[in-house]
This record gives C-alpha cells, structure tokens and sequence, in this order.
C-alpha cells in the first residue's frame, strides 16, 4: 500500500485501507492457476474488477461534490471515472494478471524441462514464485501506467485539475 494520508487528509477507503488488497485478488488467482479450477481464477479477477469499477465510481462520487457550475462538475466527474478507471484497469488488473500469468507459465516449463520433481511439487513451486514476484511488481507497474497516461490519455483531457487516481 501507499503511505498513509497525512493526519488531517480524508482516508481513502479504496487507497488507504485494506480494501486495496482486493485489487490484487486477480494476482493471487493467476498464482494459484495451475492448482485450482478456472473458476477460482476468474473469480479472483471478478473481485479485482469490482474493485476498479468501485474506485472509478467512488472518485466520480468525490469529483461531483465539489461545488461548481454544472458544466464543469460533469467534465471533472467524467475525468475522474474515466481516469481512475482506466488506470485501475491497466495496474491492478490487466498487466499485473498478465505478468504474473507469464512468469508462471515459464517457471512451470521450465520446472517441467529442467527437473525431475513431480508435478506437484513443480505446480507448488511455481504458485510460491507467482506469490513472491507480486510485491516486486506493484511499483514498477503502477510508475509505468503513470507515465503511460501522462503521456497519452491525460493529455487528451479539458484543463480541469489533474486526476489523482494513481
């Protein structure tokens, strides 16, 4: 998680608290992929996308109520959503999940062709190494989806004030 908020700032439920770890439910499930069924992993991205959309949602509801014209409240909330939404998508769902995915896929081929273990132990060992390289991941990601926005879609938007939805 992100350090936490000075003393006189709001917490953000969905930055925060603990709540942020269901974001990275999807992580987890693609860790676990090669031990449980599908359903297990598609659920895990279920709760991870709940989370996204809840934030989106929950930073338009904060964009809404600061006093302004009309026009300019529908812009910063749209902002808001969409920013929040799209950032969310991309650093804790779609490139975690497809990272994570990735470096188990290769550690269990390569477990699979550089060893004798037994299956088991080789879908274990490659749960435990999706497990470890999810705190490793986090930041780096989270900086390149920054980046990635502001250099692309940020700019696209209206002079409003910058979203804060990293």
């Amino acid at each position: 998680m992100s350090e936490p908020p000075p003393r006189d700032a709001e917490r953000d439920l969905f930055r925060d608290t603990w709540v942020r770890y269901l974001g990275y439910a999807n992580e987890v499930g693609e860790a676990f992929r090669s031990l449980v069924p599908a359903a297990v992993v598609w659920l895990s991205y279920g709760v991870s996308s709940s989370y996204v959309l809840a934030d989106a949602i929950d930073k338009g509801k904060k964009a809404g109520a600061i006093p302004s014209s009309e026009a300019g409240r529908s812009t910063r909330v749209t902002v808001a959503v969409v920013d929040t939404f799209v950032w969310q998508a991309l650093a804790s769902v779609a490139i975690p999940g497809f990272t994570i995915n990735r470096v188990c896929a290769a550690s269990l081929y390569i477990l699979g062709t550089a060893t004798r273990w037994p299956l088991s132990v080789r879908k274990w060992t490659t749960t435990a190494l999706g497990l470890l390289v999810i705190p490793g991941i986090i930041h780096p990601i989270d900086r390149s989806v920054d980046f990635l926005l502001d250099s692309s879609l940020r700019k696209l938007y209206p002079s409003v004030e910058k979203p804060s939805s990293s």
